[in-house]
């Protein structure tokens, strides 16, 4: 399916019902197929949404500058044009910086948060060198480039070796990137905000998910955001890394499932 949203076609997923709205926001560099399992796996619990943001997947990626707002303003308009009053907001590695932005900006949209594989703080100065060195690859050799690049990061080394077909899925969501929604999204995560203050604001109920065994994200990470967030909760998905709804989608559906239960 598709939308006209801020002058570009969005693509998304959308199971319908008059379930619990759930926005999944994709992390970097991959699309809305990430959540191929949680579509599936939760559309008797929620009215699942999952978008390509702009530049990615089968989305447009219109000229100008792109920032985490900029998503965040993208996806307001993608509720506007389903009719969605608020959703339960999750993101995602990169998606949950755009849902800090979100929050930041359209928190009266919010009925809750999910922040998995995330983190509150901005990049540090090595990880703005990372970010360039990796648009200068994406440049140079294109989106497969960085995402073989990543991929070794993104799973447990158990994954890797032994289950192909999920590091293959992974390896080709990336390859089929553009490099300018690859490289419009680096920037943006390099110039991101600090969401460090945002989460003492955070008033809706939240959880926070972790893969046990990321090295990109640490799970201390996740432990300083439930700290800081009032009444969050947090789980850590054992044998998951940094994609741990793709490497454990059953214990992560089951922890979604339980969290939206109780919103009810």
């Amino acid at each position: 399916m598709k939308a006209q949203v801020r002058g570009f076609e969005m693509a998304y997923e959308d199971t319908g019902g008059d379930g619990i709205p759930l926005l999944l926001i994709h992390g970097f560099p991959l699309d809305r197929t990430l959540w191929t399992a949680q579509v599936q796996g939760l559309a008797d619990a929620a009215r699942v949404i999952a978008p390509d943001l702009r530049g990615w997947g089968e989305s447009g990626l219109p000229g100008g500058a792109v920032t985490m707002d900029t998503y965040a303003d993208d996806l307001r308009g993608l509720l506007d044009a389903l009719g969605v009053k608020n959703a339960v907001v999750c993101g995602l590695s990169m998606g949950g910086y755009i849902a800090f932005a979100f929050y930041r900006q359209h928190a009266h949209r919010v009925r809750g948060l999910i922040l998995a594989d995330t983190k509150a703080g901005p990049d540090s100065p090595e990880g703005k060198q990372g970010r360039d060195d990796n648009i200068a690859l994406a440049r140079a050799q294109g989106a497969a480039a960085v995402g073989d690049k990543m991929l070794p990061k993104m799973f447990t080394p158990k994954t890797l070796a032994a289950r192909a077909d999920v590091a293959n899925a992974a390896r080709a969501m990336m390859a089929r990137q553009s490099v300018a929604g690859v490289v419009s999204a680096l920037k943006a995560m390099r110039d991101r905000p600090d969401s460090t203050s945002t989460l003492a604001e955070i008033t809706v109920p939240t959880l926070v998910i972790a893969g046990a065994e990321d090295q990109l994200i640490p799970v201390q990470e996740a432990e300083a955001m439930r700290a800081a967030i009032r009444g969050a909760r947090l789980v850590s998905i054992p044998g998951a890394a940094h994609l741990a709804n793709l490497e454990q989608p059953d214990a992560f559906n089951a922890a979604v499932r339980e969290f939206l239960k109780s919103l009810v």
